[in-house]
């Protein structure tokens, strides 16, 4: 299984990258997440997935090794293939559809272009007790679920868009992790 390529990055697009190692370019799939994180250097090193088919052999590649482990998680979900996880990792990035998972939040999972109610509820079911949150993808903190789920519930409250209130929270959380609940729903009120 190829694990890894490290090379001369020769092309970018959203859908996926061409790298350039030793003379042979690898077309390498990547999520919107990936792809937002792979700066305009010459050399880079992507981790990744080689998924073999009867009528092909495709590479998805991931900027870091958690990615990579939420993928390689909801591929083995009956119902989720490689370009469901690949479209659910550029909608959510792996620390969201870990939290969902695990707060058994299936209107996150459900908000995927492609995923349906029976659908979400099995990547729940399927992953909640197999994803090792402590080893294998970094979680967010138990506080910041807490009040993740507090501002969105007074947002919604104000008549705010849970959908669009969900990302911005979700950045404020990202951008400062120890963000007070207070904090949180003030940042976004005045984004929203």
């Amino acid at each position: 299984m190829i694990t890894q390529i490290v090379g001369k990055l020769i092309e970018k697009n959203p859908t996926n990258i061409v790298i350039d190692c030793q003379g042979i370019g690898y077309e390498i799939n990547v999520s919107l997440h990936t792809f937002s994180q792979i700066k305009n250097e010459e050399h880079i090193k992507v981790y990744t997935h080689l998924h073999v088919k009867e009528d092909a052999h495709t590479l998805y590649g991931f900027m870091d090794k958690e990615e990579r482990e939420v993928f390689r998680k909801l591929i083995s979900v009956s119902g989720i293939g490689t370009s469901t996880a690949r479209i659910m990792l550029s909608s959510l990035s792996p620390s969201q559809v870990i939290d969902a998972i695990s707060s058994e939040d299936a209107d996150t999972i459900q908000s995927v272009k492609g995923i349906g109610k029976k659908t979400a509820q099995r990547v729940i079911i399927d992953l909640k007790d197999k994803m090792d949150l402590s080893n294998d993808v970094k979680k967010i903190p138990n506080s910041n679920n807490t009040h993740k789920k507090e501002a969105l519930s007074a947002l919604e409250t104000l008549g705010y868009n849970r959908k669009k209130s969900e990302k911005i929270v979700s950045k404020i959380i990202a951008d400062e992790p120890s963000v007070t609940l207070e904090n949180i729903i003030k940042t976004a009120l005045k984004k929203l």
